[in-house]
């Protein structure tokens, strides 16, 4: 049946023409188009009225049409839909909703307020966008984000396929997509700085660097105003839609670039053989507290998408520590999780995602932790149980800001989550700085932490290993600084974490004392050869390849400037460390050694791959709380690989004995840490051959040792 409609007078009060529409159907959500036209559905089991909104451009104060929804013929169930003929991609539009407003009771409908669609693929109005009128009472249309209506089907994705690298083949680079080009001396175009086609220019140094993944922080539309007065919401996890990718990352400026650039950048990496991993936000939104803005989950249906407090439904609850909880099992929640992260795989080719405070979804609909029982039914199990979803990274963050922490609990009871593995950040700064205590705990870690990750029927490569990120300092302020300083973040220094494992090495903050400049040098080569030659994936950050410096902030959140970008002057100024990184992954990855896919055998004369530790004496490592050194062998006895690692955090230099090899072969000096560019690392081909049965390790410094014939590699 068709319905004949007229709506919304123009400014000057004239009504417009008359706009025919069918029912349409209740089924895909969001707005699909079809030769014929495009179908809108979305979701509100409690609204009264809905009424979607169609604009001529992007920035329009007012809706060239307002189409009443009728509660018959454009119902089924809980979904509002229509089908409007004869528009196309890129038709800009949202919605309106009424309904009760009883916050005591759980319901936020404000019809004065323009909501974009959940599933919208695309948004724009962020030139006039404003947080503050969505938040305050009256009409917002004027500076309200839309959405745009976007065909998928035409984009040619050139052949483009996963390259499904194993984890244990895996280096993965944590990038912010802004931060990476925005400083002027990146080279990139003005115009194409700190946007999805400037990282695209960037990719050979990423090739170069020897990356095999990015792992983007957020993409997903967020809202940068989302912040105090004055500041910027910069890393981005503060998220509006979980679909349409971020517009102010896009160089186009037309309704459509975003999605287009960003597969773009897909393509290109995918190319390269780089794998794109995402950095989703399911735990809360952008919508904030009681006090925040009504931008669409709210306004649409509350209770379906938020945990509210039992004591008062007025108020959310805040697990994530951002004003709200995303109630991620709720079914209608959960299809919507679900939904996005099989777009982000079909449609836009992703190849991952870390999820951030992933406990949040181990949260039932009231917030209670979900037993942790294997087979139990929830948000996680139905991602990992997923077809279209198989075989991607799912990369868990274990934690929440309400204090469940589940760092091994994803390994128990899922088959394929990984886990960013905190403890190894933890351990391995304290090692590395020279804490009492902290041997055991390091050896878990370099041996892919069977403490916390063992399963007789899992492979390894379940931890995400990472002594850095960009929650906390860089790798360089991690040496530099004893404490935080977050002053510019206007919160008078008390965001951010307070235990941070660091140690300044002598001094707090930048030095010219050619001693700590080079104790810094050498700990910060420390900490990337334990990183790169422990079981398990390795994560790094962007930039401390370069030793890039927020100059002791460890909360950068908020810092959308030259603090928190990458400072491409800095691959000059300190090119012998890039080169260190660089040839230490080339070298790793060259290994069967590192790419494992189960955990080593801890036993003398395997003949699998293996692991033997060992102190300053063969055969004797020191567990005491006092030791401050480890050595260890490293086999793998098909492939004629055998390298022996010595780390010396203790104050000052160790003798080591090593492990005596046959007639004709010797060890061969890789890495030192203690010894300047180009020495610190030499390729196994001109490595220096070291005659005699023990070796000097300089305070604080590690060494790998390889064996090779004196004949042939």
């Amino acid at each position: 049946m068709d319905q004949l409609l007229t709506y919304q007078a123009k400014s000057n009060g004239q009504p417009t023409k008359n706009l025919k529409i069918l029912p349409g159907e209740s089924f895909p959500l969001g707005a699909t188009v079809t030769p014929k036209g495009v179908n809108f559905c979305i979701f509100s089991q409690t609204a009264e009225a809905i009424e979607l909104l169609l604009f001529d451009t992007p920035n329009a104060a007012q809706p060239n049409y307002t189409i009443k929804l009728d509660p018959v013929l454009n119902k089924t169930c809980h979904y509002w839909h229509v089908f409007v003929p004869g528009i196309k991609a890129g038709q800009i539009y949202a919605y309106r909703a009424y309904g009760q407003f009883a916050p005591e009771r759980g319901y936020r409908f404000d019809s004065s307020k323009v909501l974009l669609d959940p599933y919208a693929k695309a948004i724009v109005g962020d030139e006039v966008y404003d947080r503050t009128a969505a938040s305050r009472p009256g009409d917002n249309c004027a500076k309200a984000l839309k959405g745009v209506v976007v065909d998928t089907s035409t984009y040619d994705w050139e052949g483009d396929r996963h390259p499904e690298i194993p984890y244990a083949s895996s280096i993965i680079y944590e990038l912010h997509v802004g931060g990476f080009t925005s400083n002027p001396n990146s080279g990139v175009t003005a115009e194409k700085r700190g946007t999805y086609a400037g990282l695209i220019e960037k990719i050979p140094y990423l090739k170069e660097l020897g990356i095999t993944a990015v792992e983007l922080l957020p993409v997903h539309q967020f809202d940068p105003q989302d912040v105090r007065p004055g500041l910027e919401n910069y890393w981005g996890y503060s998220t509006i839609n979980f679909f349409a990718p971020h517009k102010g990352y896009s160089s186009q400026r037309d309704s459509l670039g975003a999605v287009n650039e960003f597969r773009d950048l897909v393509k290109a990496l995918h190319k390269a053989g780089i794998e794109v991993i995402l950095d989703v936000v399911f735990n809360h939104t952008a919508e904030g507290n009681h006090q925040g803005p009504t931008l669409s989950f709210r306004g649409l249906d509350n209770q379906a998408y938020y945990i509210l407090e039992d004591y008062d439904p007025a108020l959310y609850t805040n697990y994530s520590g951002c004003g709200n909880t995303f109630k991620g099992n709720h079914p209608i929640a959960a299809r919507l999780i679900l939904d996005s992260l099989r777009y982000w795989v079909s449609e836009l080719h992703v190849d991952g995602f870390r999820f951030d405070l992933a406990t949040v979804l181990a949260r039932n609909i009231f917030g209670e932790p979900i037993p942790e029982e294997t087979g139990s039914i929830n948000i996680l199990s139905i991602i990992e149980s997923d077809p279209i979803l198989a075989g991607t990274k799912l990369i868990a963050e274990a934690w929440d800001a309400a204090g469940l922490y589940g760092v091994g609990k994803f390994v128990e009871l899922a088959d394929w989550f990984a886990e960013w593995n905190g403890p190894f950040r933890d351990d391995v700064r304290r090692f590395v700085k020279g804490d009492r205590g902290s041997i055991n705990a390091l050896v878990a870690r370099i041996i892919a932490s069977p403490d916390i990750y063992f399963r007789q029927d899992t492979d390894i490569n379940r931890s995400v290993n990472f002594i850095t990120c960009h929650d906390g300092f860089t790798l360089n302020d991690l040496v530099s600084y004893n404490r935080k300083h977050n002053l510019a973040n206007s919160e008078e220094n008390c965001d951010g974490a307070n235990d941070n494992h660091s140690w300044n090495c002598g001094v707090e903050g930048a030095s010219d004392d050619p001693e700590i400049k080079q104790l810094r040098s050498q700990q910060i080569k420390n900490c990337f050869t334990i990183l790169l030659i422990s079981q398990g994936t390795p994560m790094f950050l962007m930039g401390d390849e370069v030793r890039r410096t927020q100059q002791g902030n460890n909360n950068a959140y908020c810092q959308n400037n030259e603090l928190s970008w990458f400072d491409w002057s800095l691959i000059e100024t300190n090119q012998g460390l890039l080169n260190f990184v660089k040839n230490l992954i080339q070298f790793i990855q060259r290994l069967e050694i590192f790419c494992q896919e189960r955990f080593l055998e801890v036993a003398h004369n395997s003949q699998q791959p293996h692991i033997v530790w060992h102190g300053t004496y063969l055969g004797e490592p020191d567990w005491g709380k006092d030791s401050h050194a480890i050595a260890f062998s490293l086999n793998h006895p098909t492939k004629s690989e055998h390298l022996y690692v010595m780390l010396n955090s203790y104050w000052h230099p160790l003798n080591f004995e090593l492990p005596p090899l046959e007639s004709g072969k010797y060890w061969h000096r890789i890495v030192d840490t203690a010894l300047s560019s180009p020495e610190d690392f030499t390729d196994i081909d001109i490595a220096p051959k070291i005659a005699q049965g023990s070796y000097l390790v300089t305070a604080r410094s590690s060494v790998i040792l390889m064996e090779k014939s004196s004949i042939t590699i």
